[in-house]
């Protein structure tokens, strides 16, 4: 559901934002089976509120790219400036386009298997945040 955060103090969080129903609910609950603290949205706006709500670091912004109203890109953009502990990791099932991320932003295929997502985000969690590039 929408808004909803599973939360242990101990472990590393994750804000999870996707406008389809059925992959929020199948990648919050890998990873919450995986041991992560979930925030999860349905839109970047949501997205973007409840990461001011949030009191403790977000570790990882898991984002669609093409979402209705804001995009994951833009979403990533306005997360990183606000919180500097914040990795990225964007993910779509749309590629044919020239896709440029910031340094250090990861990117997912959809469809992917859950051991591609739990060892991909296992990589981003021990490497270092990267400060936000972004210019504009």
């Amino acid at each position: 559901m929408p808004g909803e955060t599973a939360s242990n103090t101990d472990q590393k969080t994750i804000l999870l934002v996707d406008d389809e129903q059925a992959i929020r609910s199948f990648v919050s609950n890998l990873l919450i089976n995986s041991g992560y603290d979930v925030i999860v949205a349905e839109s970047g706006e949501e997205a973007l509120r409840l990461s001011r709500e949030h009191k403790r670091p977000i570790h990882l912004l898991l984002s669609n790219i093409q979402m209705r109203g804001m995009t994951g890109v833009d979403l990533a953009g306005k997360i990183t400036r606000e919180r500097n502990e914040v990795r990225v990791m964007l993910m779509s099932g749309f590629t044919d386009g020239m896709l440029v991320l910031n340094e250090g932003w990861h990117f997912l295929h959809k469809p992917f298997v859950p051991s591609q997502l739990r060892g991909l985000i296992k990589s981003i969690m021990e490497q270092p945040p990267i400060p936000n590039l972004d210019e504009h």
